[in-house]
């Protein structure tokens, strides 16, 4: 879910991210890499230069400008010439990574890549529409006893709790079942309600000291006083959990992804959440709503972190996103189709909305950014919705059930059915 994306209440990591900031930035002077988080591995430039002359002039400051810097390039940062385009390494050194535009789309050179599009997809005509497609299921955040930790866990009365980690695995398992009838090779990023890292919180609890540190917080508390402690994000524990399960896990999700699975399509799955005020005696709204996200719109705030530069250009010159977006703007339009929801609207100046489905935006979130292959990111449904609420509460079923006095099928199978549809629309109409 996303309201954050934040769901359920989460408060924005604010101080960490200027503790970071500020806390790496006095080590500059020591030549270190400026990174987003003390778990973000140092860019490996030389890694982008296999991408020499892969990419015009027009198409490189197409995606710069209408996907990942859409908010505006600096010049601190990126400088696009006519035929090559110099990237910033080191803010200190001020080192700079020069990438050579091929002249032209008849000379341009092929960098080779770890994943396939539909199109280079080798697919019998009588086969099933996904027959050699690997697709990853990601099914959002961890669950179990962590979901509390994770604030992705309500309860409203006497029902049973909510937990979103618990509802995206069951969606992701349906889904399973379905793809691999279709022909796809399907793997699991998460298969269990327990953390992909092998960390724990008390492994970051240095760490955590160090950024509050950094953040001018000499003698931070160890623990906070509850969800509602105002002051929570200047305690240990809560750093710790942040970096455990905002950050190690996430990042351990992407080696997995990364070194092992080599999908061609990564599904991030997802239910989303409105703020409902106090969190002893929440209430429910009225809003319901959906959106998908692919990566991009990187803020200047978020680009003057070194590995996130990096993951930027990675991504873009490794065109992942012309095949997400037309996933994504396929399968959300089937999406709103099916679950006859309003796309989301967001407030905040963090994304763009991209495709012509007017249900996909573009957002630099950790997972869509360092997984290596197109990423599409779902959000349907508000889950602090009083019918989506009832329609979690009355879990998986066949056929259709009154609830609120309109008949509705399984949020499971909707969710599920959905997707698929989506995907075979996608995939049938690249043979």
């Amino acid at each position: 879910m996303i309201s954050r994306h934040f769901h359920l209440r989460i408060v924005p990591s604010g101080l960490l991210f200027l503790s970071l900031f500020f806390f790496l930035g006095t080590l500059s002077s020591l030549a270190v890499d400026l990174l987003s988080s003390p778990l973000a591995d140092s860019p490996k430039w030389k890694l982008l230069e296999k991408y020499q002359r892969t990419m015009t002039h027009d198409e490189f400051e197409r995606l710069a400008r209408e996907v990942y810097c859409s908010h505006g390039i600096s010049n601190d940062f990126i400088r696009i010439e006519r035929d090559f385009a110099c990237i910033l390494m080191d803010q200190n050194a001020q080192t700079w990574f020069t990438l050579r535009f091929a002249r032209d789309e008849r000379r341009r050179r092929s960098a080779g890549r770890g994943w396939r599009s539909a199109q280079s997809l080798l697919r019998p005509k009588r086969a099933g529409i996904l027959v050699g497609l690997r697709i990853a299921l990601d099914p959002g955040h961890i669950g179990g006893e962590w979901a509390k930790m994770e604030e992705r866990w309500f309860k409203m009365g006497d029902a049973a709790p909510v937990e979103e980690g618990e509802m995206t695995l069951r969606v992701a398992e349906m889904l399973a079942v379905k793809l691999r009838h279709l022909g796809a090779q399907v793997s699991f990023v998460r298969r269990k309600n327990e953390p992909v890292t092998p960390f724990r919180p008390d492994d970051f609890k240095i760490a955590a000291r160090e950024v509050l540190k950094a953040g001018q917080i000499e003698n931070p508390r160890e623990d906070f006083d509850g969800p509602d402690d105002p002051l929570k994000e200047q305690t240990v524990r809560w750093q710790s959990e942040i970096l455990f399960y905002r950050n190690s896990e996430i990042r351990q999700r992407a080696r997995l992804v990364n070194s092992k699975l080599h999908p061609d399509l990564i599904l991030c799955l997802h239910f989303n959440a409105e703020a409902w005020g106090d969190e002893r005696n929440p209430t429910f709204i009225d809003k319901n709503h959906l959106h998908l996200l692919v990566n991009g719109s990187y803020l200047e705030s978020e680009l003057v972190f070194d590995d996130e530069r990096f993951e930027m250009l990675r991504r873009l010159l490794s065109r992942t996103y012309d095949e997400e977006i037309k996933i994504a703007d396929t399968v959300a339009a089937r999406m709103a189709k099916e679950m006859q929801l309003p796309p989301y609207q967001y407030k905040t100046d963090n994304v763009t909305k991209v495709g012509a489905s007017g249900y996909v935006y573009a957002r630099n979130l950790v997972a869509t950014r360092l997984y290596q292959c197109p990423v599409v990111y779902f959000e349907p449904y508000v889950m602090n919705n009083s019918e989506v609420f009832a329609r979690i509460q009355a879990g998986d079923y066949e056929g259709t059930r009154p609830i609120n006095g309109i008949e509705r099928p399984s949020i499971y199978r909707e969710y599920v059915d959905s997707v698929v549809k989506g995907l075979v629309e996608y995939y049938r109409a690249s043979r």
